[in-house]
């Protein structure tokens, strides 16, 4: 006969590793914490990849790698496209694993449907996250160097005509940090309340 224990583990689902883009980290642990996903451990890859994308896929791999090498079978990629051009979806079928559907994570915060029907009027929009409005100097003026260059703002930001804030949590401080980065543009402010979208679908059904 089963003992208590044994049937206690069959019960709960296995382990899942999940590797995730560092941007959104915190998301990912709200998300768990809200839905008492605790299977699943989180591993999180460096959040300025964000500005260089081209690291994002090999960064993927070796952390496959290492977390099956550490006996993990089930594997989760928190990553949308995020900008490699469909090189994340190429790795994903090559190792046998999912990632987060959507281009981008402004569009699974937003839901992808919604941010696709969308997208006639915000093709000219400039997007903050939570994680980018706390982070807009450091992920937005100091690499274009704008701190030092502020005359090259419309040279980057001259085709853009507002700056739309989707936020995960409503927090003040924060929306008053996104007003201010899109005065610091010299964008027009919208806000748009998402919650975690689309990324509570997908970690639910890992």
């Amino acid at each position: 006969m089963e003992n208590a224990t044994s049937a206690r583990e069959r019960a709960q689902p296995k382990k899942v590793h999940v590797i995730g883009c560092g941007a959104i980290a915190r998301e990912i642990l709200a998300v768990c914490a809200a839905n008492g996903l605790d299977h699943i451990e989180l591993n999180c890859l460096p959040a300025i990849w964000h500005n260089t994308p081209e690291k994002i896929t090999p960064g993927l791999r070796e952390a496959i790698t290492r977390a099956r090498a550490n006996g993990f079978e089930r594997i989760f990629i928190a990553y949308a496209d995020c900008g490699t051009g469909g090189l994340i979806d190429r790795l994903c079928e090559e190792e046998g694993v999912t990632r987060i559907p959507g281009p981008h994570c402004y569009s699974f915060f937003a839901g992808n449907a919604d941010f696709a029907a969308r997208w006639d009027d915000d093709i000219t929009a400039f997007f903050l996250t939570d994680f980018l409005a706390r982070q807009f100097e450091a992920f937005v003026i100091e690499p274009l160097c704008l701190d030092r260059h502020p005359e090259l703002r419309d040279m980057y930001f001259g085709h853009y005509r507002k700056l739309v804030y989707l936020s995960q949590q409503e927090d003040a401080a924060l929306q008053e940090k996104a007003r201010r980065a899109a005065v610091t543009l010299g964008l027009e402010y919208e806000y748009r309340y998402t919650g975690y979208g689309d990324l509570t679908t997908s970690l639910i059904e890992v």
